[in-house]
């Protein structure tokens, strides 16, 4: 016999996506309490007339008592207003298996050779549209759990996904060497490409994770293509480090150069000299110990860098040259303006006919040889050219 009023709430678990509440045929005045996350529809008479949200409702129903029990006289004690409450859960259901239940065949994109691969993996859904979900998967049935839900999607889940598996390997030109680091891009491609599916039963996809791939370790054909692929990554990696120690060589070197720089400055600093009294020192060195230095070229370095150093080393290596080109023979001096004397090589007076030193009659300007006709630029006894005596 129904009461007045009565309460009417959930009173399965989360992992029911659908639950039909078994009190029927409810009295007006009857309390509906729908939680947080949860739906009810209210149906009456086979239709689905309203649905709630989260709060506290009165219903309103045409079982009236005492009027109602009048009524129900003719149908046998039976109301003929028939009406009923649907509770949708609408929590992430999540932790769902799913697996392919054969491989999936594709051409690998990267080396063009056929393949064969398993999936597998975690998927969380939650009912978004309830009257589609009631229309579509519940009918008359009074529950519908991740269970039976999971079986209703089998046979559509594996046909799509594996044809979304072949089709983002390709699209994404996914190595099948490498697919295990690229999971995450993996996983949402094919989940963008499922929400339309779960979308028209009134099913919110919410994640979906391929957490295995299943390759065909073995096969000859397989096994060459693996080997190749490490090969040619080993490889890399080997020209790589090589650049690597070539860095780390000349950075070495370079430091190397640093210190010794450092170490001589330090030397230097310690025993009084500078850079340019060392380079003069060695300079000087190599002048006093050639055997030419009474020649021209030599007394000219020479005597510049002695010029050059400074200190006590600049001094006692400058008087030591300087005292060692005094004992020479001098050096032939610069022309200038009247020319120089052919015999004896003393400065000629300018427009003089005969040297002033020894007599010797003055060569005219511009002189040239007689035997090759070379032109003299300076004096001298002989051609530079010929060798004849001038």
């Amino acid at each position: 016999m129904p009461k007045i009023a009565d309460i009417i709430k959930y009173e399965g678990d989360n992992s029911t996506f659908i639950w039909k509440h078994p009190y029927e045929d409810f009295n007006s005045l009857t309390q509906l309490i729908v939680h947080e996350s949860q739906e009810a529809i209210f149906f009456l008479n086979g239709q689905a007339l309203d649905s709630f949200g989260p709060g506290r409702y009165t219903l309103e129903t045409q079982n009236i008592p005492l009027i109602g029990k009048a009524l129900n006289l003719a149908t046998g004690d039976a109301t003929p207003f028939h009406c009923e409450v649907y509770f949708i859960n609408k929590t992430e259901q999540m932790s769902i298996k799913w697996g392919t239940d054969s491989k999936v065949q594709y051409i690998e994109p990267t080396y063009r050779f056929p393949i064969s691969i398993g999936a597998s993996g975690e998927l969380s859904l939650r009912a978004d549209n309830a009257k589609k979900m009631l229309l579509k998967l519940v009918g008359t049935e009074t529950l519908l759990n991740q269970q039976t839900l999971v079986s209703f999607f089998r046979a559509f889940l594996m046909t799509r996904v594996k044809t979304y598996i072949a089709q983002v390997m390709k699209s994404n030109a996914i190595n099948v060497f490498e697919i295990d680091e690229n999971l995450a891009t993996f996983s949402d491609a094919i989940k963008k490409l499922l929400i339309n599916d779960f979308a028209e039963y009134g099913v919110a996809l919410e994640q979906f994770f391929v957490t295995t791939v299943v390759k065909p370790d073995g096969e000859r054909q397989y096994e060459k293509f693996k080997e190749l692929h490490f090969r040619q990554y080993a490889d890399i990696a080997e020209a790589k480090l090589r650049q690597q120690v070539s860095v780390i060589d000349a950075e070495t070197e370079a430091q190397r150069l640093v210190i010794d720089s450092q170490a001589q400055a330090t030397k230097r600093a310690q025993e009084g000299y500078t850079y340019a009294q060392e380079r003069g020192f060695d300079v000087a060195e190599k002048v006093a110990s050639n055997e030419a230095v009474g020649q021209m070229t030599n007394l000219g370095v020479g005597l510049g860098t002695m010029a050059g150093v400074g200190g006590v080393v600049g001094g006692v290596v400058g008087n030591a040259v300087g005292d060692a080109l005094h004992n020479t023979t001098p050096a032939a001096p610069a022309a200038a303006e009247g020319g120089f004397c052919d015999n004896c090589g003393a400065k000629l007076v300018p427009n003089a006919a005969f040297c002033d030193a020894c007599g010797t009659a003055v060569a005219k300007a511009n002189d040239t040889c007689a035997s090759c006709g070379y032109k003299f630029e300076r004096p001298g006894q002989f051609c530079p050219k010929c060798g004849t005596k001038r």
